[in-house]
């Protein structure tokens, strides 16, 4: 019996995928398991896998399309069946699904799309133009790009956007409008994470440990101790966090994005920076997966690296708080009574007030601030 290739959801928020490029060809005989294509989504680029055994067949999206989730893309068919012939999806333009026998290929029952090409998608996304509000010049009606442009003639070209910063948008400004934010901020001696990191960096493997490495494994620490700062607000009461799930803000070109470093509060500070040149790299070059961004219960976002002193990040909702780091600066500060220059470093956690109050978010400042000025038996 055949199967349907379906556009999968790899997260909550997403509505469709882009179709990078097919690993395999019409007529083509694959094993379950097997990777059929490459999808992107507003968050990973992932290889969609073979639903079962078949001989692939009645492919309806060409690469750079974009695909609602669950619509079908494709049919696996099974030893002895066929398939009509299915017109094939032009490369220039994304066309809606054409029906065919029912027991062979059933016809999806989404509201049918407006025809136009890929580019023309991209840029009515960018540009939030309406495709149905527009009479298509391509073939068989289809939007094109110069449709589009033709829309903004005499108005101002915004600059377009990748995937990645709508979402970030998106989600900033969400957590922005409704969850109540409070910060707590705290100035701590350094010299002890100054001195570890630089014998960890002595060591074998060790030799790329990072400040936020040593802030991850810290905050992972703090968090055990705090369960309520690793919990969520979910339907009107704390939910708590499902492991200590820490999360690494990394700048791309594309945007921000939020790589998680699963159980981190068992993670050695070896396997903890590890993890986290994994993260980079591949965040870096678009090849995060669905698991590498889900799950995370707090986040840590460092800008030392930038020169910045300090700053105030916003919640990366669900999870109840985030830590920004400043970088570490030489200063003059009172030491049993005199004067000393000390290397500082400025902590700022922000919080979901529904989840944490003032009192407890202080109380897990103060563990970390602790365990930033004498890390000793965790950075080992």
């Amino acid at each position: 019996m055949s199967s349907d290739v379906i556009m999968p959801a790899l997260g909550m928020a997403q509505e469709t995928g882009k179709v990078l490029r097919w690993l395999k060809s019409e007529g083509d005989s694959v094993t379950r398991g097997e990777p059929l294509l490459e999808i992107e989504t507003d968050k990973v680029t992932v290889d969609v896998e073979a639903p079962a055994d078949g001989i692939l067949a009645g492919i309806r999206a060409a690469a750079g399309a974009d695909v609602p989730v669950g619509e079908t893309i494709a049919v696996l068919l099974a030893a002895g069946e066929s398939l009509a012939e299915v017109p094939r999806v032009a490369d220039s333009v994304a066309a809606p699904p054409v029906a065919v026998a029912a027991t062979a290929f059933p016809a999806p029952t989404r509201a049918r799309r407006t025809l136009a090409s890929p580019k023309a998608r991209r840029l009515a996304a960018e540009r939030g133009v309406d495709l149905a509000a527009l009479t298509g010049s391509g073939p068989g009606g289809a939007v094109v790009a110069a449709d589009i442009d033709a829309s903004h003639d005499g108005e101002i070209e915004p600059a377009p956007v990748s995937s990645v910063w709508r979402l970030m948008a998106q989600r900033t400004t969400e957590s922005w409008q409704s969850v109540p934010h409070f910060y707590l901020r705290r100035e701590v001696d350094a010299s002890r994470l100054e001195s570890w990191r630089s014998a960890a960096r002595e060591r074998p493997g060790l030799e790329r440990v990072s400040h936020t490495d040593l802030l991850v494994k810290l905050s992972a620490e703090a968090l055990r101790r705090h369960p309520r700062v690793n919990s969520s607000w979910h339907a009107g009461s704390v939910a708590p966090g499902e492991g200590v799930n820490v999360g690494v803000a990394i700048a791309i070109e594309e945007g921000l994005v939020v790589g998680i470093l699963h159980e981190a509060d068992r993670l050695s500070l070896a396997d903890t920076a590890a993890r986290r040149i994994e993260l980079v790299d591949a965040a870096r070059s678009g090849r995060l997966q669905p698991e590498d961004v889900t799950g995370g219960t707090f986040t840590v976002s460092n800008l030392g690296m930038y020169g910045v002193d300090s700053f105030d990040a916003i919640v990366n909702a669900p999870q109840a708080a985030i830590l920004a780091v400043g970088r570490i600066v030489d200063r003059i500060v009172p030491v049993d009574g005199k004067a000393a220059v000390r290397p500082m470093l400025q902590l700022s956690v922000s919080f979901d007030h529904r989840v944490v109050d003032g009192a407890r978010g202080a109380e897990f400042l103060d563990t970390l601030a602790s365990l930033v000025e004498e890390p000793a038996g965790l950075v080992g």
